[in-house]
């Protein structure tokens, strides 16, 4: 049986303290009011564009047009106070943007890791069983990254924040094209699907554990082709409703846009940073003496399956964006302009993260079997999905206003400190090495 050490409770401890720290600082620290933002606007105004104003000023006399002047400067002013309205929402946003990314990266990457292991139960894969745990422990964070996400939603229905624009009655008013969607996009209906898809994984998930601990202590064939079913059932629920996931969890924040391959693109990100969770969690525990039997095989096919998915969520990034953007349909390409003009480096540098360092690196079968390299590649995946998340995200609920900060930074330490004693917690429920399954000798002596 593995005990989880008091170093890895001490820094999941210090991960959560820091991480609510900043949290709370990052919502502390926003605007609190609209004068405030327009106060800050005119000093960054007066500093950036002072000569600009003199100009404009000598323009105006020279022409003797005080008339146009007054309107103009009426309309500016207009102007200006939208603009610092719309800013405060960015801003007010952002520590609520913040936290939801966090939690539904981890939560997804829990759920990406189970779908992983009942692909490997349904498939009846020979070389994984002795991994199984490791998966298991991981999915663990289902049920309490499920409900954390959901409270940010039942959160943003009480219209708490504006993560959300659709859930506001006043813009559905005057937006047709929103209002045309409201028989699906609507709170009641909103919610009562996000429980469904949570509550599904998390039972779901429950029932696979429960089922595959019994076998360690009565196995028959009964309780087998009961769990196989029951990992069949998880992945044709999975498979529907992650999609509907994708669409209600993020694509809804940008209302009017939507993609056909956005629940696939979506999956890939999750499917691989699960994969890399499952490498990372079984290198950490057989460097502590656990696991003995998992040899340089099973890492490598691990390592196989990350490169595979990396090659995968950039054909679905490329496809999508190549469609959109050849197409040049204005309220489909408003979705990567915004990107492309102001997360220019975050759009492009995911690609370079995601895809061209597992090119370069792990594309070696040789090196997919040394630890330090597997690790190396796991740690710069998952902060390149993490990122890819942000980028998913954040346009659509701070605009411009965005800033890699204390409430960002502070969400991440927070729900990776709570996703941490989780699974290790998860993973001193049942012995690492499942007994009595039919095809943990096969996977004991794997080799490749």
């Amino acid at each position: 049986m593995y005990t989880m050490s008091s170093k890895i409770k001490l820094t999941a401890v210090i991960l959560i303290i820091l991480g609510a720290i900043g949290l709370i600082y990052g919502f502390v620290s926003t605007p609190a009011s609209v004068e405030e933002v327009s106060t800050m606007l005119a000093d960054e105004h007066a500093a950036h564009g002072g000569d600009h104003a003199a100009t404009s000023e000598h323009a105006m006399e020279a022409t003797g047009n005080h008339g146009a002047e007054g309107e103009h400067a009426a309309s500016g002013e207009h102007h200006d106070d939208e603009h610092a309205e719309h800013i405060y929402h960015q801003l007010k946003n952002r520590p609520w943007s913040s936290i939801y990314t966090a939690a539904l990266f981890f939560f997804l990457l829990a759920v990406g890791s189970f779908v992983f292991y009942a692909l490997q139960n349904a498939a009846q894969a020979g070389w994984s069983p002795i991994l199984f745990r490791v998966m298991e422990g991981i999915s663990t964070y289902i049920l309490p990254g499920g409900i954390l996400v959901y409270v940010l939603l039942v959160l943003s229905s009480l219209h708490l924040n504006h993560l959300f624009i659709w859930m506001d009655p006043d813009v559905v008013a005057h937006d047709p094209i929103i209002a045309a969607k409201v028989g699906y996009l609507n709170v009641p209906f909103f919610l009562l699907r996000a429980a469904i898809y949570i509550g599904g994984w998390i039972i779901l998930s429950w029932m696979i554990r429960k089922n595959s601990r019994k076998m360690d202590e009565n196995y028959s064939d009964g309780l087998f082709k009961k769990n196989f079913k029951t990992n069949v059932i998880f992945l044709v629920f999975f498979i529907v409703s992650e999609s509907m996931m994708s669409w209600d969890f993020i694509m809804s924040i940008d209302t009017h846009w939507f993609s056909t391959l956005f629940g696939w693109f979506v999956f890939a990100s999750m499917f691989v940073s699960g994969i890399t969770m499952i490498a990372l969690v079984t290198i950490f525990l057989k460097s502590k003496g656990y696991l003995p039997e998992v040899n340089n095989s099973h890492i490598h096919d691990l390592a196989k399956f990350m490169f595979g998915i990396s090659v995968f969520w950039t054909y679905l990034w490329f496809s999508q964006f190549l469609l959109i953007w050849y197409a040049n349909i204005p309220e489909e390409a408003v979705y990567y302009i915004t990107r492309i003009e102001d997360y220019n480096l975050l759009f492009f540098g995911i690609v370079a993260i995601n895809f061209v360092f597992p090119l370069l690196v792990i594309i070696n079968s040789d090196f997919k079997r040394v630890n330090w390299i597997v690790v190396m590649t796991g740690i710069v995946l998952l902060v390149g999905h993490y990122l890819n998340f942000y980028v998913m995200i954040m346009p659509g609920t701070v605009g411009e206003s965005w800033f890699i900060g204390f409430p960002e930074i502070g969400s991440v330490l927070l729900v990776a400190g709570i996703f941490l004693y989780v699974i290790f917690n998860g993973l001193t429920k049942a012995p690492l090495v499942a007994k009595n399954f039919p095809l943990m000798k096969e996977s004991k002596h794997f080799h490749y």
